[in-house]
């Protein structure tokens, strides 16, 4: 059977995302595929997780960290360019999970580190884990995710997956944290290029073949229409925050001018119901907020121009609608 090495030179996540969809639904299900990648600092999440429980939201964005959301399942992680992923797609009638994780471990052992299995899902050095997995299958094809930890910076794991501690009651998954350790303890001079190596001559060796390998890059984009529709679906808004699954956030405050309880319930990152219990005296301005929050983004820039359009209309209240937006605004901090 044909062997099919791709490795990908850009670092931009949605890209190698997007890689790994292409993989999965477009290329050839009649060969053994391996994809080596890796991504600046991003925060991936699973595809029914909720971002804002997750991850802090703004200081991703204050340290230009991506948020990416994957097909499949599984818990939030942090990506840097101190993590080597890989990717095996091997047609149904012949995928073996066993010889997946039987080529990384022979990889590793070139590099003189001995890993075993942990479960089903985990490679671990010693007591340590190193490696998580996930997988997927299709009518004709079978896929085989996997992460290794180089030399992943984790103080930052702990920086941007320790959420601001908001009042939500999400519902899908949450992450479990692990005992973790990176390859550079076992092996002072591993790096993605020496790993990725020996991963490709593991692959070759286990399958008795050689091939090329071909570098993708952003070219690959404009002659692959079908990579460039997932590239824009894994980096658009709606996909990343979008397809958080039902939640509801509760908020509290005394304002000079009154009490403020709010419940907001929002479906697909679209604010759907708003119940606010107040003692304040201008009844009128509790219905306008309830009006004004239904039906936007759970976004902070959303909010910002919602309530400053409101406040420019309703110049009675705009003192009082300013307060609520900077409060709500605050506590949306993730």
């Amino acid at each position: 059977m044909n062997l099919r090495i791709l490795k990908s030179a850009v670092t931009n996540p949605w890209f190698n995302l997007a890689t790994e969809d292409w993989i999965f639904q477009a290329l050839d299900a009649n060969s053994h595929t391996l994809f080596l990648w890796r991504n600046s600092e991003t925060v991936v999440i699973g595809r029914s997780q909720n971002p804002w429980v997750e991850c802090k939201i703004d200081k991703m964005e204050a340290d230009d960290v991506f948020l990416a959301r994957r097909q499949s399942g599984g818990g939030a992680v942090f990506h840097d360019l101190g993590n080597t992923n890989f990717t095996f797609l091997s047609p149904k009638d012949s995928y073996n999970q066993e010889a997946n994780f039987t080529i990384i471990i022979n990889a590793l052992k070139k590099l003189g580190i001995d890993a075993e299995l942990s479960g089903r899902n985990d490679m671990q050095v010693g007591d340590k884990k190193i490696s998580g997995n996930a997988f997927k299958h299709a009518a004709d094809r079978s896929f085989h995710h996997g992460t290794l930890l180089v030399n992943a910076n984790m103080q930052k794991l702990g920086d941007y997956l320790n959420p601001h501690p908001l009042k939500l009651k999400a519902k899908g998954i949450k992450s479990v944290r692990a005992r973790v350790a990176n390859l550079i303890e076992f092996n002072k001079n591993i790096n993605h290029e020496v790993l990725s190596n020996a991963i490709i001559e593991a692959f070759c060796d286990y399958y008795g073949e050689t091939a090329p390998v071909e570098e993708l890059d952003e070219a690959s984009l404009a002659k692959q229409p079908t990579l460039n529709k997932y590239y824009e679906q894994m980096a658009d808004w709606d996909w990343r925050f979008g397809k958080t699954p039902e939640f509801s956030h509760h908020i509290e405050t005394r304002f000079d001018w009154g009490i403020i309880d709010l419940h907001l319930d929002v479906k697909q990152a679209l604010i759907t119901d708003v119940v606010i219990f107040s003692d304040a005296l201008n009844v009128e301005l509790i219905d306008l907020l309830k009006e004004t929050l239904i039906g936007i983004k759970y976004n902070k820039e959303a909010i910002k121009a919602t309530f400053h359009e409101l406040g420019q209309g309703h110049l009675e209240v705009a003192a009082q609608v300013n307060d609520v937006a900077n409060w709500l605004i605050g506590e949306m901090e993730g």
